[in-house]
Order: structure tokens, then C-alpha cells, then sequence
């Protein structure tokens, strides 16, 4: 066994200096194998292989470079990569472009709302055609609501088109003008799509007044509020007309007093001649023998001449006698039938001194002829009744101090107006979102920068319409006439003359300014706002813009009947 471990040692160790002698040469040339040389020969072939891939990249590359070098901008390549990561300006841009792209659907959404309207109009439009009879819309109102709707949708696309240009624009140096690169839409830039409406005068039929000087009409004004009043005033004087009388304005003790809010004299002066009187005056001319010869009531229905016992007996306190009240035909306020001017004067006209007729405010004779512009009568002046010298003046006053020459009045009715609203067919009161919505889209076609706002609402409600009605990202300034401040001197004219402070004077200082606005949104349903489009119509400040609150729309939400 001893004999098997040395001889394992041995072979061990044997071992061992075989492979020291490969892995430390000695310094003797060593014995090179045929292996070892075919190795060295690859080993050379991969460097010389190597060596000429260097050197075709170190000739290559420059001419890459120079291939660069002419077929890029470099210059604004590293302009655009050093916005990208340095320039502030660059967030700027993209923010811009995404506020310009947003507004471009909103006015996206717009014309949409406005296409569906003027589908919409065009199908009543062809209805009425079809039906020969029907007397829904007219022919010439219908072409220039037409075509000043065509005018708005291209003035609309003009306005995304300068959106989305605007938006692929660095730098504040953009002329949106030089950018509107169809040239069909340049020829719109000047048109005003919210011009004020031709009245044509030419075309204008009137009735002369000529009053015989000892007969009288005496006027009887009892629904509604003043511009109830004054409609229903307006009315008379159309029948005195065609009965060949003076007409009585009724006295301050039975009505409101009319002297305060109108000139009534002017009113002779414009016609020519003496046609109305006051009721002192006419008491005086009469020698206080106060008496109604006749009393043909108009309507007869829901009770004659539409009085109550309360007004008859105003009547009798100033000293007003009057036989008994009869009626000249079956007619009822409440469906009052179309009546011509033949059917007034065959069954009103008689040659007692002093007749009355009533209350005429929901008379219908002759509307055509009585919405003309300047009423249906002959006369010198733009229109009969109309708002006082001292009123006109406070309101031009109020104008340059607050509102300037563009501006947009809205006549928000509120109060009591639910209930009335939603008992009619389709309902008139919309949630103040909605309205918002509707008031901001005719202020951006108007382009106006504020609105005057003339209001019987709750601050609580106008102060949210307030901070919704927005156009381009900016709240819409709604200005309220303030109240009366000793350092402010629009209103002066009517403190020195003792009407601040008359509820009736100020509620027609709200219709003048109204009545001077560029546009005007009214309250369908309100008497208000039509004294305010009957003066508009009379003075030619109608504009095409013209329209009631949410014209063409329903409210988004009726509550349930009670």
C-alpha cells in the first residue's frame, strides 16, 4: 500500500511541473505547436478585420455630418428643443393653444344651437307657405331673421377659424387678420350682425286726428301696473282718433299721475293741434259739471267696461256723474276678437259731449296698423307717448357715466313671474344658469362689454347670474342703476326737480335706458319689456339682435303644477 501512495505522489507532482512549464515560459524560444500558430493567424486576421471597420466609421461619419449638416435647420431645431425644456414662454404657448382649441368648441357648440334654430325657422317658415291662411310668420320679418342668422353662423366660423390659427402662434406678434386665409369670409369682418332693424317709413299708413273741440273721450285705465296703463292710454287716443274727439287723461286721484312720467303737451304739439287734456283742465272747460253722457262698454265680459265697483266709486268722489254702464258687444278680455276700424267707429261713434268706453288695454283693432313704427296716427314727432324731457336727459346722463355707447339691456322680471310663467303654455321662467347661458350668447354677438341690467330679482338671484354670465373667459360687467349718492350728478336734473324717489319715475328711467341700448333682452310676458320694444320700434334703436330671454328655448326644469 505504501508502495501505491509514493507512486501516486510521483505522478502527482509530475503532473504539476508539466503545467507550470505551459503557463511560465522559460526564457528559451519555446517549441511552438501547428495549433498554437493556426490560433495566432486567427487572432491577427480579427484585428486587421477590426482595424478596418474603425477606420470606414472614421471616414463615414464626417460625411454623415455634412449630410446633416445641409438637409436639417438646425438652427431651429435647437431653438424649438431649447423651448421645449427651457423657455418659459413654451408653457405659455401650450396652454394657449389648448384655451383657443376649447374655445373653438364652444363656438362649435354655438353654431350647432344656432343651425337647429334656423332649421327649426325654416320649417315654420315652409308650414306657413304651405297653409295660405295662416298669418304665423311674415314673409319679410322671416328673410331678415334668415338672413341675419346666415350672417352670425359665418361670423361664427371666422371666429373658430382665427381661434385655431391663433393657436399654432409662439409669441404675443399674431395679426389675427392677416390670418383669416379665406377670402369669402373677409368681405363679413365689418358686417354688424346686431344692426338696428329698417323701419321702413315709407311704407307707413296713419289716421288723422282731427277732434271736434267739444267732444270728448274719457279715459279709463284700471288693469295692470303703469305700463298697463300706458299701452291702454295709447289705445284711447287711437279711438279718439277715430271718433273725432279730445281725450281726457284721467285724473292722479283715480290713476297714476301721468304728468310726472310724460309731457302731455308735447303730445299736442306733435299731432298739430289740441288733442288731449288733463283732467283739471277738462273740468274747468266743462265748468265742473262732470258728467258721462254715455257709457259704452268695450268689453262686456268678465264684467262691463272691465270695472270694478271700487273704480266707479273713484269716479263718483271727484264729482263724476254717469247713466249706467252698457256694453256695445259681447267681448271678453280674456279671447278679445280682431276688430277693424269700421266695427270702433259704427258702434262708438254719437254725438253725446263726453262718452267712455272703458278699459281698452286688451282692445285688439287694427294691430298692423297700430305696431308701425310711430303708432297709427299722424303726427311731426317719432312717437306720441313717450317718456319726459327730464326723464330722457337723466337717462343719456346715466349712460355716459356708466355704460358708454355699446351696451346690452336686459330686463330680468323675477317677481311674481314663476306662477305666471308656468301657467302658461309653454312656461317664460328659465333657472338662472340657463339664463346666463342665454344672455352671455347674445352679449358676444353683440359684442358688448356690459349689461345693464334692469331688475325687480332678489340680490341672492343676481348675484349668481352675475358670476355666470361669462363671454371668452370674462365675467360680464351687470350694472344697476345705484342709489342715489350726493357725489354722483347723473341724477341730479331729477333731484332738483323733486322726482327722485318716485317708484313710477324711476320704473321709466329703467325703460329709457332700456329703450337706448344697442340690444335689448326682454321678459316675454311682461308689459314692461313690450313699452320698452314699442319705444325702441318708435326711435329706431330696434336692433336684428332684439330678443326675448331664451328665445326659441324651453326651460331646462318646470316644477310641477300646485
Amino acid at each position: 500500500m505504501d508502495r501505491e501512495s509514493s507512486s501516486d505522489e510521483e505522478e502527482d507532482r509530475r503532473n504539476l511541473i508539466d503545467q507550470n512549464e505551459i503557463l511560465v515560459p522559460k526564457s528559451n524560444p519555446p517549441i511552438i505547436s501547428t495549433f498554437h500558430l493556426d490560433h495566432f493567424k486567427d487572432r491577427i486576421a480579427n484585428a486587421n478585420f477590426t482595424f478596418k471597420k474603425r477606420y470606414l466609421f472614421a471616414i463615414f461619419l464626417p460625411l454623415l455630418i455634412l449630410l446633416l449638416f445641409f438637409t436639417t435647420d438646425i438652427q431651429n431645431l435647437f431653438r424649438f428643443t431649447s423651448t421645449n425644456v427651457s423657455d418659459p414662454r413654451f408653457d405659455s404657448f401650450v396652454n394657449r393653444m389648448r384655451e383657443s382649441e376649447l374655445q373653438a368648441l364652444s363656438l362649435l357648440r354655438q353654431q350647432q344651437l344656432g343651425l337647429f334654430k334656423l332649421w327649426n325657422h325654416t320649417s315654420l317658415v315652409n308650414a306657413s307657405i304651405a297653409d295660405s291662411n295662416s298669418t304665423l310668420l311674415n314673409p319679410v320679418d322671416s328673410y331678415l331673421d334668415f338672413k341675419s342668422a346666415v350672417v352670425t353662423q359665418i361670423s361664427l366660423s371666422r371666429q373658430i377659424q382665427q381661434l385655431l390659427l391663433s393657436s399654432h402662434q409662439l409669441g404675443n406678434s399674431l395679426d389675427l387678420a392677416d390670418n383669416v386665409t379665406d377670402p369669402i369670409l373677409s368681405g363679413f369682418a365689418s358686417l354688424d350682425t346686431c344692426r338696428k332693424v329698417d323701419q321702413n317709413l315709407s311704407e307707413r299708413k296713419t289716421v288723422e286726428w282731427n277732434p271736434r273741440p267739444d267732444k270728448y273721450l274719457f279715459a279709463i285705465c284700471v288693469s295692470g301696473q303703469m305700463s298697463n296703463h300706458l299701452i291702454c292710454l295709447e289705445k284711447h287716443m287711437f279711438f279718439a282718433a277715430l271718433l273725432n274727439r279730445i281725450l281726457v287723461i284721467p285724473s292722479p286721484k283715480v290713476d297714476y299721475q301721468f304728468d310726472r312720467v310724460l309731457d302731455i303737451d308735447r303730445i299736442n304739439k306733435c299731432v298739430g293741434r289740441k288733442v288731449v287734456v288733463e283732467f283739471d283742465e277738462f273740468a274747468e272747460a266743462m265748468k265742473n259739471h262732470l258728467h258721462i253722457d254715455k257709457f259704452m262698454c268695450y268689453f262686456s265680459l268678465p264684467q262691463p267696461c272691465f270695472m270694478d265697483d271700487d273704480h266707479v266709486k273713484k269716479l263718483k268722489s271727484l264729482g263724476i256723474s254717469m247713466d249706467k254702464l252698457e256694453a256695445a258687444w259681447i267681448e271678453n278680455v280674456k279671447k278679445p276678437t280682431k276688430r277693424t276700424m269700421q266695427d270702433v267707429t259704427a258702434k262708438f261713434s254719437s254725438n253725446d259731449n263726453v262718452i267712455a268706453i272703458g278699459d281698452v288695454f286688451y282692445a285688439d283693432v287694427e294691430r298692423d296698423l297700430v305696431m308701425q313704427p310711430g303708432g297709427p296716427l299722424a303726427h311731426r314727432c317719432k312717437t306720441l307717448i313717450e317718456p319726459s324731457r327730464l326723464i330722457l336727459l337723466t337717462a343719456q346722463h346715466f349712460i355716459q357715466t356708466f355704460l358708454g355707447e355699446k351696451f346690452v339691456a336686459l330686463h330680468f322680471r323675477r317677481h311674481g313671474f314663476l306662477i305666471f310663467c308656468n301657467a302658461k303654455k309653454p312656461s317664460c321662467f328659465f333657472p338662472i344658469p340657463q339664463a346666463a347661458d342665454c344672455i352671455a350668447r347674445v352679449v358676444e354677438r353683440a359684442n358688448t362689454p356690459v349689461v345693464y341690467l334692469s331688475t325687480d330679482a332678489a340680490e341672492s338671484e343676481t348675484s349668481i347670474l352675475q358670476s355666470l354670465v361669462v363671454v371668452n373667459g370674462k365675467a360680464v360687467p351687470l350694472i344697476k342703476r345705484p342709489a342715489r349718492n350726493p357725489a354722483e350728478k347723473w341724477d341730479a336734473l331729477l333731484y332738483r326737480h323733486g322726482l327722485d324717489g318716485d317708484p313710477q319715475v324711476e320704473a321709466m328711467l329703467d325703460k329709457t335706458i332700456c329703450a337706448m341700448s344697442t340690444v335689448f333682452i326682454g321678459s316675454s310676458g311682461s308689459t314692461f319689456t313690450e313699452d320698452i320694444l314699442r319705444l325702441r320700434k318708435d326711435w329706431g334703436s330696434a336692433s336684428l339682435c332684439d330678443e326675448y330671454l331664451c328665445q326659441g328655448e324651453l326651460p331646462n326644469f318646470i316644477a310641477d303644477d300646485e
